[in-house]
């Protein structure tokens, strides 16, 4: 059985307070639910400084919690970055985000560098959450699929078979992200079926079976439900959504 995972990417947002206030409302919230939502994993993703503090007030036994990213060196003279061995080394982190289309368009990240990232995560027992998705004219121009496989086989699809049992892939159409607007569900599960193909045949039915693969383009409570019925979609990569704890829970709850 994949995991079914909602995973809420707090981007950079929430003070210190608010952190400790919105994670502790979810995990209030989650416990009080009248649903069960025992088999689903979620995953919190705060900003850096508060990942611990975050950790303090939440079930650790019900939420898990993850770095928005790491470097791509494992330490040394880089000023400002955060190491996978640092965030390792934070008892309660099981999880990274690599890949995410923010990185890739504001801070340059090519696919060497996410391998790079991908390895030190894998190295420090970190599950990566893996982003991959095409941009507007990307989608326009039908070349979508062309990009996605581009995306995968320049990174994890380099990996051996035990080191995708810690990869979760997250499809995010960049053209969804933050804009309102969202893959219908079909457009979102005709991806999401491509990718486990190209993991089926990269590897084997088994593995393909076994990979989560989340949706990362502005799901929220109105059409989780529907995304989340889809044969080859896993769950979520959630962004503003994640940031209210009613929705967050809702989606959750869509299960």
């Amino acid at each position: 059985m994949r995991k079914k995972i909602v995973a809420g990417n707090w981007k950079m947002n929430t003070t210190l307070e608010q952190a400790i206030m919105l994670a502790s409302e979810i995990d209030l919230k989650l416990a009080e639910s009248k649903k069960n939502n025992d088999d689903v994993t979620v995953i919190l993703f705060p900003p850096f400084p508060f990942i611990h503090d975050v950790a303090d007030v939440i079930n650790l036994d019900k939420i898990g919690v993850g770095s928005q990213n790491i470097a791509n060196h494992p330490e040394g003279a880089f000023t400002g970055e955060v190491s996978a061995k640092m965030i390792a080394s934070i008892q309660e982190v099981g999880y990274t985000i690599i890949g995410h289309s923010e990185r890739r368009a504001y801070y340059g990240e090519t696919s060497e560098i996410l391998s790079q990232k991908i390895a030190l995560g894998l190295e420090n027992n970190l599950d990566v959450v893996f982003c991959c998705g095409e941009k507007l004219e990307e989608r326009e121009a039908n070349k979508h699929f062309d990009v996605i496989k581009s995306q995968l086989s320049e990174t994890i699809l380099k990996l051996s078979a035990s080191q995708m049992q810690h990869i979760v892939i997250a499809y995010e159409p960049v053209w969804a992200i933050g804009t309102g607007k969202t893959a219908s569900t079909e457009q979102a599960q005709e991806v999401h079926a491509f990718i486990r193909n190209l993991l089926k045949e990269n590897f084997d039915v088994a593995l393909a079976d076994s990979v989560s693969i989340l949706y990362g383009g502005s799901c929220k409570p109105t059409n989780a439900q529907a995304l989340f019925s889809q044969p080859d979609i896993d769950g979520g990569l959630i962004g503003g959504a994640a940031l209210k704890a009613d929705d967050f829970i809702q989606i959750i709850e869509s299960y």
